[in-house]
């Protein structure tokens, strides 16, 4: 574990990806943010999920190889390899969304932890896949991470990163109880995720600015009862026309927001971050050890859906 107890940690918000932006044209941005980082302390940087194009899943496409251009079949690949080759010279770990396609054909919604030498050291796929598959007509615009996606097959795992343990996720991910304590239940010290998140619900008329007040509450609620530091990154701004929220943070295990991003553009939230903060909540009053009573908590994994009560 961390000697210091602290860590420098980084959210880097981006702006807008539209469909005309080039993978080359994003990595500067990227690496642009990356050094910004650097200069102000931090050791770990957040990239949001589906950093290196535009949220793809909004547009219903047939066409196999129109799909497969938003797809990465290798990382690090050449249009990408400078962001790896800069995070080693700079010697900084970082977190990255993208759309994997597997050498088997598999697509997946995934992310991945890089260490300060540029190396691959964790892998996650994302398990809560919202939207729809089907084509719905009559929407605004399609949220098809069903169709695009298979449901991730790695787990929510826990990795070690500058002596910090970090678990991962993506997006929708951030609103379900259960991620968040199965990673604390393998002593995750900090959770660091990605997300896009529209802000109209093409599913029923939600007034916009729920939206971010969901989001905001999933972080806060999430860290404080798991003892977490949370580091969120969203892509935001309005691409090609459609608008996604902003809102990146970075929430303390008290479920307090240590810094929050105010635009919608590319933009940089470092923390310092205590991770004794954490240590006392799992001390106390979150020692699962000492107070967890799994033997009444069966339903959580024996019912998909909401049921009948028990007898």
């Amino acid at each position: 574990m961390n000697s210091n107890r602290a860590i420098g940690l980084a959210v880097a918000q981006m702006g807008p990806v539209n469909l005309a932006d080039s993978r080359e044209a994003v990595v500067r941005r990227l690496l642009e943010m990356l050094r910004e980082a650097k200069s102000r302390g931090a050791e770990v940087v957040v990239f949001p999920e589906l950093a290196l194009t535009t949220f793809f899943p909004r547009y219903w496409m047939e066409d196999e190889g129109e799909l497969d251009r938003f797809f990465e079949k290798t990382m690090p690949n050449p249009r990408v390899q400078p962001l790896f080759d800069e995070a080693k010279k700079l010697g900084l770990g970082f977190y990255l969304g993208y759309a994997e396609l597997t050498p088997e054909g598999r697509r997946f919604n995934t992310s991945i932890l890089v260490d300060k030498t540029g190396n691959i050291i964790g892998k996650y796929r994302k398990i809560h896949l919202p939207g729809h598959s089907d084509h719905k007509l009559e929407a605004p615009f399609q949220h098809l991470e069903k169709k695009y996606f298979e449901v991730g097959d790695l787990g929510f795992r826990v990795f070690d990163l500058h002596d910090t343990r970090f678990g991962m996720c993506l997006c929708n991910d951030r609103r379900w109880p259960e991620t968040y304590r199965v990673l604390s239940l393998q002593s995750a010290e900090i959770v660091v995720l990605g997300y896009n998140t529209p802000s109209v619900n093409i599913h029923w008329n939600e007034p916009v600015h729920l939206r971010t007040t969901t989001h905001l509450i999933s972080l806060q609620a999430n860290a404080y009862q798991n003892a977490l530091w949370v580091a969120a990154a969203a892509k935001c701004g309005s691409e090609d026309g459609f608008h996604m929220i902003g809102s990146s943070v970075i929430v303390a295990p008290t479920g307090e927001l240590v810094a929050r991003a105010l635009t919608e553009d590319d933009e940089v939230i470092v923390v310092k971050a205590d991770l004794r903060i954490g240590e006392n909540f799992r001390k106390h009053v979150f020692n699962f050890a000492k107070h967890r009573r799994p033997e009444f908590y069966r339903l959580i994994v024996d019912r998909v859906g909401a049921g009948e009560p028990l007898p």
